[in-house]
């Protein structure tokens, strides 16, 4: 049975033969303030269909940068994973990306921003846990299977009260409509407290989604008494597969 491990505390720099030049902030020189300092972001390994998806996703990691705002992310070069780290990297900002090393070599597949920190995990579950540790707050892209298994975790982990970090959904031209009219229908059939659904914060803009991110106040609710702690509750779902999954 796999024993959870700490992050290694040596780290794999993949670095370009060229790093592009910081942009500067659109603002001017002074940075917007922010309480957070890194925010994670789940996304798509693939571009998608609509130009929209990829200009959120390049002007999502601008915003972070004018607010100096560090990424984490889950360590892809390719799709929005790569627009936005090469954003925050071409702004002068830093990027942790952290992979499982069974998926190493497919997850950093093209140009990686020169100067990225890579954050070699032993497992998928590690790499959630770790990313989520660095975190203040998280922010979901349009993504598929993986990036939506990543952001309900995050927000299940909310409603268990294991952490009160900030969740948002980039609703970018409606892609999360349906998904927030499902959540919205468990709520009126009795599976989800009202107060659990405040975990969520929805915007359609970067600049609107971080802007009410700042301004989130968690709120208490029953679930949020059960108490687990992070590490119990990230032990529970690698080492003990007989004990119930948190996440479902």
């Amino acid at each position: 049975m796999e024993q959870l491990e700490e992050a290694p505390t040596s780290t794999t720099t993949v670095a370009l033969a060229t790093s592009p030049k910081p942009a500067p902030s659109s603002n001017g020189s002074k940075k917007l303030p922010s309480r957070f300092r890194r925010v994670c972001v789940f996304c798509g390994s693939s571009p998608g269909r609509k130009p929209a998806y990829q200009l959120a996703a390049v002007q999502l990691g601008q915003q972070l940068v004018e607010r100096g705002i560090d990424l984490v992310y889950g360590g892809g070069s390719v799709g929005l994973m790569g627009l936005v780290s090469r954003a925050v990297h071409g702004g002068g900002g830093r990027v942790t990306g952290v992979v499982p090393r069974s998926v190493l070599p497919r997850e950093l597949i093209g140009e990686t921003p020169g100067g990225e920190e890579v954050k070699a995990v032993s497992g998928m579950h590690q790499r959630k846990a770790e990313m989520a540790r660095r975190a203040d707050a998280f922010v979901a892209l349009p993504g598929g299977y993986g990036t939506l298994e990543e952001l309900l975790e995050v927000i299940t982990w909310a409603q268990l009260g294991i952490h009160d970090k900030p969740v948002g959904l980039l609703n970018v031209d409606g892609y999360y409509d349906s998904l927030l009219a499902f959540i919205d229908r468990a709520v009126e059939e009795g599976f989800v407290a009202p107060a659990a659904r405040k975990i969520i914060v929805a915007a359609p803009t970067p600049g609107e989604l971080l802007a009410a991110l700042e301004e989130y106040v968690p709120a208490h609710h029953d679930a949020s008494s059960v108490k687990l702690s992070w590490e119990s509750s990230v032990d529970t779902r690698t080492c003990s597969p007989s004990k119930p999954d948190i996440s479902r």
